[in-house]
């Protein structure tokens, strides 16, 4: 096992110094605009802007600039500085990131405790009036945009001017050290509408991968020794049946610990997806890079967690 999480550890290394790569080449090569004249203002003097090019190394070829970020970036951990603000951009990612882990954590727990049970008794009682009803409702979660989603959950539940004015939509997000009951009035509302379609893409894999599960003969086998229904379900069919979720769970919360950008801006929350579409908007390089380092090293490390989990998970699984 620690031979196996080692040679992924340096396989994790690897992609992210691929993906560090990749980035730099989008955004280096293909600027949409001079970082020289961004960092430079409304201060638009081509000595200062040649002084800039220098001190941000605008004048070396591509592959020294390369070097010289993947320096600090190894040895410092240092993803630069903001174009616009001229501050850390560490720093910056480092404050936001609370919001965003907050808020990828909390809509987990609830579409994991929503959609899983959905997707066990819809499989269970599959071609009942109950399993066509969850899948229906389901499909429609699905399809529902998240930035529509929000609105409309914004129109209804919000505590200025809401139909039913039940949840802080303020943009009122503070950390749970400094007022627990605040950081929590904040995020009930955008955990709902993130957790939405997830739990319903949840239910339907539940449902699918358990319905073929239970076909098997192994389930077959234990409900002729007389084993009760609820362990022949829930020891035998669910555990097989949720290994693929894990795989795709693991994904999932990665993708978004890199930030939640259309649930972050519809209700104001400042976490990274918000940092990165406002990068994006003002060609912030810097920032953009950051944000999509971050997100590729979540989704690494939370992949490399269900790799492990596997084993505890599918006795099957050997490393």
């Amino acid at each position: 096992m620690l031979a196996y999480i080692l040679r992924r550890l340096l396989w994790s290394v690897f992609l992210l110094l691929v993906v560090s790569f990749l980035v730099f080449l989008i955004f280096y090569l293909l600027p949409s605009a001079d970082p020289a004249k961004i960092r430079a203002g409304r201060v638009q003097d081509p000595d200062v802007i040649a002084a800039i090019t220098r001190q941000l190394h605008l004048d070396r070829p591509w592959y020294e600039q390369y070097l010289f970020y993947l320096k600090d970036l190894v040895l410092h951990f240092d993803f630069g500085r903001s174009y616009l603000t001229n501050t850390s951009v560490r720093s910056e990612i480092f404050g936001r990131l609370p919001a965003t882990i907050s808020l990828a954590l909390g809509a987990a727990v609830i579409w994991l405790l929503v959609g899983l049970p959905i997707g066990v008794v819809s499989a269970v009682k599959r071609g009942t009036l109950w399993d066509r009803l969850a899948m229906g409702g389901a499909l429609v979660a699905i399809s529902a945009p998240v930035y529509w989603l929000g609105l409309v959950s914004i129109f209804i539940f919000s505590s200025d001017f809401g139909l039913i004015p039940i949840f802080d939509t303020n943009g009122n997000y503070t950390d749970i050290w400094n007022d627990p009951g605040q950081w929590l009035s904040s995020l009930v509302l955008p955990w709902l509408v993130l957790a939405t379609s997830f739990a319903a893409i949840y239910a339907r894999f539940m449902r699918s991968n358990l319905v073929e599960v239970l076909d098997e003969d192994y389930i077959r086998t234990a409900r002729a020794k007389g084993l009760r229904e609820r362990r022949v379900i829930f020891r035998h069919g669910v555990r097989s049946a949720i290994t693929p979720i894990v795989t795709i769970f693991g994904l999932d919360l990665g993708i978004l610990f890199g930030g939640a950008i259309l649930t972050e801006s519809v209700f104001n929350i400042p976490g990274i997806g918000r940092a990165a579409f406002s990068a994006i908007q003002k060609a912030d390089m810097p920032i953009i890079q950051g944000t999509v380092l971050i997100g590729a090293m979540g989704i690494i490390l939370l992949n490399l967690l269900v790799d492990v989990l596997y084993a505890f998970l599918d006795p099957r699984v050997r490393y």
